[in-house]
């Protein structure tokens, strides 16, 4: 992260207006995120966003050092061509910021705590190039969600991977441990996903989004089960919500019910899909990583 100083010569500015056009090219809510964390200073001082400064002010500011390097993106590689890259995101690691600058001046990932994006974007620079848009993302994990990850090296990779997601065209598995173990070795859960008004949560809602989730019981304990997940629509937190709303949720889900685990024991296993340069059957895989392995023994052992 690199620091700029400056002395403001002009009419009086808000300080979030005056940091969007420093070249930086920071966005009004990103230059408000530098501010509200102390990341922008007048006078020494830290301000809020809506303060004036006014003509011969001192003020510095933090900026995403594009030359930061950040350590490990190469381990999380599980298969690379030329048309896409699979990672192995793991349990902990957010894949993007919050603030949607990084959209606009990928540098800005950097700032912050690390995230599969700032990693990306230190390691293959080059994705913030050549029409490829949110660095080849084209789906998402949620950051206490291990497993299989595509991103796109090209825009038509991009576009031929985001239209299969849209068009439920990938086959997707996921491993999960639930509380309870459900009657049936088989179930499919046909329930529509949204948020009701007055509610922050999505949750199963009458009014929502259609959502379909099958499962497989792999594994039973007295008290907790194995599944083998398959997602056949993609809302957000479809899998948690699903399983929580038929009384089996996800291990470790604190948002959703879920009881204490070591990490939240949810992993995207396999994606199948259409290879985006040949059209050609393909299927990539991350194995469960150990700390899933190893809570999940616990588990059993405890029952």
């Amino acid at each position: 992260m690199k620091k700029i100083r400056t002395i403001y010569s002009g009419e009086p500015v808000r300080l979030d207006v005056f940091l969007t056009e420093t070249g930086e090219n920071f966005s009004r809510s990103f230059a408000r995120r530098l501010a509200e964390e102390g990341l922008a200073t007048v006078n020494g001082k830290a301000r809020k966003p809506a303060y004036l400064i006014n003509e011969g002010s001192v003020v510095e500011f933090s900026s995403p050092d594009a030359d930061e390097a950040q350590e490990g993106f190469e381990d999380l590689v599980l298969y690379e061509d030329k048309a896409l890259l699979a990672v192995g995101k793991p349990a902990g690691l957010a894949v993007h910021p919050n603030a949607a600058n990084w959209e606009i001046n990928p540098s800005a990932s950097l700032l912050g705590e690390p995230t599969l994006v700032s990693m990306i974007f230190s390691a293959r620079p080059e994705l913030a190039g050549g029409g490829i848009e949110r660095l080849g993302l084209v789906h998402r994990l949620d950051r206490d969600t291990s497993g299989l990850m595509l991103l796109a090296k090209n825009a038509e990779a991009q576009k031929a991977l985001a239209d299969g997601f849209r068009e439920r065209l990938m086959e997707k598995t996921y491993i999960g441990a639930v509380a309870g173990v459900p009657a049936e070795k088989r179930g499919s859960i046909d329930a529509p996903i949204g948020r009701a008004s007055g509610f922050k949560k999505i949750k199963v809602w009458e009014y929502g989004r259609e959502a379909l989730t099958d499962f497989v019981v792999k594994e039973r304990a007295k008290r907790c089960a194995l599944l083998e997940i398959h997602p056949r629509t993609g809302r957000t937190n479809q899998i948690r919500i699903h399983l929580a709303h038929i009384g089996h949720p996800i291990m470790g889900d604190k948002l959703y019910g879920g009881p204490a685990a070591p990490r939240m024991l949810l992993h995207s296993l396999s994606i199948g899909f259409s290879h985006p340069s040949t059209g050609k059957p393909t299927l990539l895989e991350a194995p469960l990583p150990e700390d899933f392995k190893r809570a999940w023994k616990a588990l059993k052992k405890k029952d």
